[in-house]
């Protein structure tokens, strides 16, 4: 356990957990998840809001178990390696709407930090300006942690409050498995179901649990993080994170041309848009408003796993982002952004902006 655990924690571990996760992306895009989204932890969690109704999108619902693995093997993890630390109170207001906003930002692009590399990984040249976002919103961050940013502290809590993200990602999966999708229905009892369009391309459910659940495990040992990746190197010169993210593309790529899915260019791209400027823009809020938070969107999935409430109401923030970018016009579509998505983001910049400004512990 010591030496597997000092191993993933390395600078070759993260690379090899890197490399296991762009191959594992690309093989479940293979076995049915859709194009270039392999894993995409914003549009899994917008799915998953869909699936419980509340949003109406009917072409994005499908409880994603991939993001029940996610937690839940951080938690076992966790829980093995004595790291299940029950904590919040750390702006917790302030968090819930760093992950609205960052949700926000991920669906005017159509894809997270994790789906915008993967995008170009399987060829989506589009995937350049969200990723060019991403790195200058990120940035941004960094310059506010500079100047003496924090969002808080977090303190220790009952042990219960890190039980309730588990909890509740181990009653999506008994919702799941107790109403399964019927072919060709939209609804079974308490879920709705794609029947057409990305929601309704999934890989088998077990497969996608396990998948969930050993990425899980890998990233809660080793800290992979994609918004890490550029804030260390940023903040301290340090590249283990980046060269591991290096590895998860490189590995995707490869895998992908392995399989046929490998698809270059811009126009005809699978859920994506030509919309530069705004993939560009979707994605600094993204980045900042991660950064901000604490790390992307996986990370904290694997946090909320280990007892983090507020990694916990960061991913509430994102479900809810979701519902709201899809009840109100803010997400975007193949055909480009939404109508509201625009002004969606700049309301998102400003927030994020005034929070890194006022919330730091020395001016």
């Amino acid at each position: 356990m010591k030496i597997s655990n000092e191993f993933l924690s390395s600078k070759s571990g993260v690379i090899l957990v890197g490399v296991i996760i762009g191959w594992i992306a690309a093989l479940l895009q293979k076995m049915g998840n859709p194009g270039n989204m392999g894993v995409c932890v914003a549009c899994f969690i917008r799915d998953s809001v869909g699936a419980l109704g509340l949003h109406r999108a009917g072409v994005v619902q499908y409880i994603r178990p991939e993001i029940i693995g996610f937690v839940l093997g951080s938690f076992v993890v966790a829980l093995i390696f004595k790291e299940f630390r029950p904590r919040g109170g750390s702006a917790s207001i302030v968090k819930f709407l760093f992950g609205v906003f960052a949700m926000i930002g991920a669906l005017v692009f159509l894809g997270c930090p994790w789906r915008a590399v993967l995008r170009l990984a399987g060829g989506d040249g589009n995937a350049l300006f969200g990723i060019a976002g991403l790195v200058f919103g990120i940035w941004v961050g960094t310059m506010f942690f500079k100047q003496g940013y924090s969002p808080g502290r977090s303190q220790k809590t009952y042990s219960i409050v890190g039980w309730i993200m588990p909890i509740m990602m181990a009653g999506a999966l008994i919702l799941a498995l107790v109403f399964p999708q019927i072919e060709g229905e939209g609804k079974n009892g308490l879920l709705f179901y794609s029947v057409k369009g990305p929601g309704a391309m999934h890989a088998p459910l077990f497969v996608s649990l396990g998948a969930g659940l050993f990425i899980g495990f890998l990233a809660q040992r080793s800290r992979f993080c994609t918004i890490g990746a550029f804030r260390d190197f940023f903040l301290f010169k340090k590249t283990n994170l980046l060269f591991a993210l290096g590895g998860l593309v490189a590995a995707a790529f490869a895998a992908n041309m392995a399989f046929g899915q490998f698809n270059p260019g811009f126009s005809g791209q699978p859920v994506a848009h030509t919309q530069g400027v705004w993939n560009f823009m979707g994605m600094v809020l993204a980045g900042l408003a991660f950064v901000l938070a604490g790390g992307c969107p996986g990370r904290q999935l694997f946090l909320s796993g280990e007892g983090d409430g507020d990694a916990s109401i960061f991913v509430l923030g994102l479900a809810a982002g979701a519902a709201v970018a899809h009840n109100f016009g803010l997400a975007s579509s193949p055909k480009g952004i939404g109508p509201h998505g625009m002004a969606a983001v700049v309301i998102g910049l400003v927030f994020c902006l005034a929070m890194g400004f006022f919330m730091r512990e020395k001016v």
